[in-house]
């Protein structure tokens, strides 16, 4: 929900400020995916198109959502980054159109790129979603900073060709303080001062480490910013039940209830609509 700047009852926090606008978090909210790759785990191939991005932009405002995440390159365990080039030429076209069209839809980019930053915040970008945490490329926290856009920080351990296979921690949960409250204060002291927090569900860790985040994810609440879910049909889910990313939208739906219980803020999904509602019941029994 954009505002004008007037304050609400939620903790200040809770406030994003995109392009001197104010959107507030009083309640959660959603954000659906629109991947336009060939290799996504769930909808690769689906909207690698402008016409078919178009039409899932159009399904993604109608059913509810507030963002839109895009996304040019997969970062599903084992894929391969995709170069700069080739993302801002995925993008531009897809984030021009769908502004458009939509032009009060926040849009969030997800890539790890700084010069995919540059270009797509020319063309209407509103938030960047680096998977990367600033990583893997040292460029990144500099242009967010000069861009002015908010910016969601991801815990990850590792580029996801590798992510999988080199996990370690010392301790889960305080090496991921340590890690977010080291990138965030590097962010602060370059300006960056509109952060989310996504704890990066499958990247880097094991089943366990999955379910320990989600159940302790309320913790991170500490950092004082918003908390970005990103578990829509992941393997966490099909996996466990031998199922397949197509088969589980009820489980994701029962998973992002508790997501929501634990503290989250946004909901990045596949399934808009079930969200909403979902979003819409938990908060019929939290004011009960």
């Amino acid at each position: 929900m954009l505002t004008n700047g007037k304050d609400t009852q939620n903790s200040q926090y809770k406030k994003i400020n995109i392009k001197g606008n104010l959107f507030c978090l009083d309640k959660p909210v959603v954000m659906g995916i629109l991947n336009v790759t060939d290799d996504s785990f769930f909808d690769g191939g689906r909207y690698n198109t402008l016409d078919k991005a178009l039409l899932r932009a159009e399904d993604i405002v109608e059913q509810g959502a507030d963002i839109i995440d895009i996304g040019a390159c997969s970062t599903r365990p084992g894929a391969k980054l995709v170069e700069k080039s080739e993302e801002i030429k995925r993008l531009v076209p897809v984030i021009k159109e769908i502004k458009k069209k939509y032009p009060k839809i926040l849009i969030s980019i997800d890539t790890v790129w700084a010069d995919v930053v540059k270009a797509v915040a020319d063309c209407g970008a509103d938030i960047i979603n680096d998977v990367s945490g600033g990583q893997f490329d040292e460029k990144m926290f500099d242009e967010v900073a000069k861009q002015k856009l908010p910016y969601i920080l991801m815990h990850t351990n590792i580029t996801p060709d590798k992510m999988q296979k080199e996990i370690h921690y010392d301790n889960l949960y305080l090496d991921m303080c340590k890690y977010f409250s080291q990138r965030i204060n590097i962010l602060k002291d370059k300006g960056v001062i509109d952060i989310i927090l996504d704890l990066g569900f499958g990247f880097g860790k094991t089943l366990e480490m999955n379910y320990e985040l989600l159940a302790r994810q309320k913790e991170f609440s500490l950092f004082e910013k918003p908390i970005l879910t990103g578990i829509s049909r992941k393997s966490m889910i099909y996996r466990p039940l031998g199922l397949t990313p197509q088969d589980v939208l009820p489980q994701t739906s029962f998973l992002h209830a508790l997501a929501l219980d634990n503290g989250a803020d946004i909901l990045r999904v596949h399934d808009v609509k079930t969200a909403v509602d979902c979003i819409k019941l938990y908060q019929l029994y939290k004011n009960s």
